[in-house]
């Protein structure tokens, strides 16, 4: 592993380690029309061996174990594992297992899996073409791979986007342009390609507390937020709702199915 990757590697475990608690408790993570959008996109049925990669605390993978018959979370930072298997003994779910292991090289056999799924792990990669190879690789064939993240769709908005978000949270990289995302896809033979998307509606000052920027740039992101409202070069419709800020991730869910 070269510098720069172990540099972000460092990056994702210092956030997501601090972040374990107030991500598993935000209820935009585990908002019910969302994650209904996200199972229906990708099929999922009782049939399914499903591997959620970068599962974080598990908030989707106990979601796809209600529906599926085998399901396995996979993520690189032990607090998230713990949190997530903290999710999975609450709710008694037996279908269900949790390990630590890297997105870029993941710990299974060619064909593992019917279903190949990530939720808001990309834009904290330094190679996301590299992690998306691996799920197609342990995805068998006629399954389906599934990727939902932030996107961007101008390099005018990415360019502002991105600079406020590597404010927020250290790790953030980039967020994929959506045509970039699906050139991906189709880079790595997928194929059936379909898009569904959804706006994740946060309250500014509550995600900003379940994220740890440096504490000089806080009053900076405010600023950045309050300005955008009534501009949105951010791409994120900024406004004041209850005299708050809230803004909208813009979600996409792409499915691609790798040939049989």
């Amino acid at each position: 592993m070269n510098a720069e990757a172990e540099s972000q590697r460092q990056r994702i475990l210092d956030q997501f380690t601090r972040q374990a608690r107030p991500f598993t408790e935000m209820a935009a993570h585990s908002e019910e029309s969302s994650m209904r959008l996200v199972l229906e996109a990708s099929g999922v049925g009782a049939d399914d061996a499903v591997l959620d990669v970068a599962c974080g605390p598990g908030l989707t993978t106990c979601a796809f174990a209600a529906k599926a018959r085998q399901v396995t979370g996979i993520d690189l930072t032990p607090a998230m594992i713990e949190q997530a298997e903290l999710q999975r003994r609450a709710r008694g779910i037996e279908n269900l297992t949790f390990q630590v292991g890297d997105i870029g090289s993941l710990p299974f056999p060619d064909a593992s899996f019917s279903i190949v799924f990530t939720r808001y792990s990309f834009h904290h990669l330094l190679d996301p073409a590299e992690a998306l190879a691996e799920m197609v690789r342990v995805c068998e064939p006629g399954g389906r791979v599934v990727v939902v993240d932030v996107y961007t769709t101008t390099p005018e908005q990415a360019e502002a986007y991105n600079a406020a978000e590597r404010l927020r949270d250290p790790s953030h990289t980039r967020a994929l342009d959506l045509a970039e995302l699906l050139a991906l896809m189709r880079d790595t033979h997928l194929a059936e390609l379909t898009t569904d998307f959804y706006g994740l509606d946060v309250d500014f000052e509550e995600i900003l507390g379940s994220s740890f920027p440096d504490p000089e740039n806080i009053e900076r992101l405010r600023s950045i937020f309050r300005e955008d409202i009534g501009r949105n070069r951010l791409g994120v419709d900024a406004r004041i709702d209850e005299g708050r800020v809230r803004f909208k991730f813009p979600v996409v869910v792409a499915v691609g199915r790798k040939p049989a």
